[in-house]
């Protein structure tokens, strides 16, 4: 997810402007540009890529990378470059429904869509017989996988071995995202000030209808922590967040520690980097990346990896 560069400011100026955003065939508002796991999902879903397993290949890990509000599959296309060609685990890319197409798919949206992409893509692989899947979330999908465990989703299910959450974002830290329900239908949308090559990956145009969708998902996860969110059996969990981030407040991680416990009752380990980004295993279309930016990533990365595959 990206910051939202104050709501309320963009709120007032916008009163008298259309609520029809200005989209371009550039842009993957438009409709024009599509997420390239649309038309190859097999380069990206492991469930299509290797449908029927060997027995040898059902028992190698998997990772499902899920990517966060307004983004898409690209968001973890660093980690597939990082793992040049591994054979000792496999990684599916999911795009969260809704995403990833136009501006009218994104604006009809609700977060039980986003949700369902990573649903359908865990159900495949546990019905071809993979037996050792971990979830890796960026930004929104952390708090999607949040709600999944808090459901009981995994309760009569094989469940995953590892939650590992990249800047999972509770606490938004532009706190005018609470003004979207009262605001939001005189708004119609927010545009986002970002670079032209991220048009392409990243919707410029939030419709408010998704801004409520978002606020509904992490008020439910908030409520879901205070209560006390137990990991089913033989899952771990990790957060990984940055210092300063811009759209999740650090705070987040603080949350998820206090309301999410080990099914032996020990806490979550959380690791905080230092890094002033949102998804900082992000670095691909940034300005002024950091040799340390670069060394947190490349740390994470290995990190998230050796989890996988205890």
């Amino acid at each position: 997810m990206k910051p939202f560069f104050g709501l309320f400011l963009l709120v007032v100026i916008s009163l008298s402007c259309s609520k029809e955003p200005a989209i371009t065939t550039e842009m993957v508002d438009g409709g024009t540009l599509f997420d390239p796991s649309v038309y190859n999902p097999e380069k990206y879903l492991v469930s299509r890529a290797i449908p029927t397993p060997t027995a040898e290949q059902a028992r190698k890990p998997v990772i499902i990378a899920c990517h966060g509000y307004s983004a898409t599959t690209f968001e973890w296309d660093e980690f597939r470059a990082w793992a040049n060609g591994r054979t000792d685990f496999y990684l599916s890319q999911v795009l969260l429904n809704g995403h990833g197409r136009s501006y009218e798919d994104f604006k009809k949206s609700t977060w039980q869509d986003w949700q369902a992409a990573i649903v359908a893509e865990y159900e495949a692989l546990t019905k071809a017989g993979y037996q050792n899947i971990s979830l890796l979330s960026s930004s929104t999908s952390g708090a999607l996988l949040l709600n999944l465990v808090a459901s009981g989703y995994f309760a009569n299910r094989m469940a995953p071995r590892n939650l590992l959450l990249v800047d999972p974002i509770i606490i938004p830290s532009d706190k005018s995202l609470s003004l979207v329900k009262a605001l939001g239908p005189m708004l119609g949308y927010v545009e986002v000030d970002q670079p032209a090559t991220e048009d392409k990956v990243y919707y410029h145009f939030r419709p408010q209808e998704t801004l409520q969708q978002l606020q509904s998902l992490l008020t439910i996860v908030r409520k879901d922590l205070e209560k006390g969110i137990t990991l089913p059996s033989n899952c771990n969990l990790k957060v990984y967040k940055s210092k300063k981030d811009p759209s999740a407040d650090p705070v987040s991680a603080v949350l998820i520690y206090k309301g999410t416990t080990l099914p032996n009752g020990q806490p979550i380990d959380v690791e905080l980097i230092d890094s002033e980004l949102h998804v900082y295993t992000r670095l691909n279309l940034r300005e002024d990346v950091t040799s340390k930016d670069r060394q947190n990533q490349t740390t994470t990365f290995t990190d998230i990896v050796s989890r996988v595959l205890r």
